[in-house]
């Protein structure tokens, strides 16, 4: 097979892995923001831990399903860190975005499929539609009691911040503390579960612009118009510039504050050569 063939042939692989690695992300985590939606009393009312160990693991099986063929990246934010860090061909980070942006789509749509009965009959009970903004916390995130949208940028540059700081130190080969073999995976999910515990009621803690962006672009063509995009404030760019900021800086504490200081000889079998959420 000629060259040119393999590498375009290995890149849609790569895509393909991307799209469904945010597909199941989606799928599985808004669909956990819909048992805490549109439920009363909802089965997570005393178990928010529940909502955060839902999305962690959505993580943890998007990274088993694909990171063998993309590294699941799964998250824009992280695509442009390991761009920046760790090498990521420059080629690959738009059309690798792209995929992660309709993984995010298609997972809404199949959210959208499995609980339109339920939406509706939740909008219908509290006077709603979903040009209104009914349940539009099932498919993109919204800030919380008192946040602003410029606190919730920092709030995200901060969280997101933490997420690619842990994602650098447990896909680190050189970094003798990081998980062995295939357990980074689950190490991944349960950063994003802390993640959400100590920061989810904030925004509803996006940290990833494809996860966020791809689902309400899809809800802007499914009833929920501008109350999705651009959103209250024009909300939406928020969940996108924040995680990329905060990626970077994450990111970017570990290359330069851990990374010279760990010993040059302590190559390890780590779970995957970059991470996801």
């Amino acid at each position: 097979m000629p060259a040119g063939t393999e590498d375009s042939r290995k890149l849609r692989g790569e895509l393909i892995a991307e799209m469904i690695a945010v597909m199941i992300i989606v799928t599985l985590g808004d669909s956990a923001a819909a048992m805490i939606t549109l439920y009363d009393p909802s089965p997570y009312a005393q178990a928010y831990w529940g909502v955060c160990i839902a999305w962690g693991l959505a993580v943890t099986l998007a990274i088993y399903v694909t990171g063998s063929v993309s590294g699941t990246h799964a998250n824009p934010a992280v695509t442009l860190a390991l761009m920046v860090y760790r090498g990521f061909p420059r080629r690959k980070v738009l059309p690798y975005m792209a995929a992660q942006v309709a993984g995010g789509v298609i997972g809404a749509a199949l959210v959208l499929q499995l609980w339109h009965p339920v939406i509706d009959a939740f909008n219908a009970a509290q006077g709603l539609t979903r040009a209104q903004g009914g349940a539009a916390g099932v498919f993109f995130t919204l800030p919380g009691a008192h946040i602003t949208p410029w606190h919730a940028f920092w709030d995200e540059v901060i969280l997101t911040a933490f997420l690619l700081l842990g994602i650098f130190a447990i896909t680190d080969e050189y970094n003798e503390m990081a998980p062995r073999a295939n357990s980074g995976a689950l190490m991944i999910g349960l950063l994003v579960a802390a993640i959400g515990a100590s920061g989810g009621y904030l925004e509803g803690w996006p940290i990833n612009p494809a996860r966020d962006f791809g689902p309400r672009l899809f809800a802007t063509f499914t009833g929920w118009g501008s109350s999705a995009l651009p959103g209250a404030g024009f909300y939406f760019w928020v969940p996108i510039a924040g995680p990329f900021v905060g990626g970077l800086v994450g990111a970017g504490l570990y290359h330069f504050a851990i990374k010279p200081y760990l010993r040059p000889d302590a190559k390890t079998e780590t779970a995957s050569e970059t991470g996801a959420e």
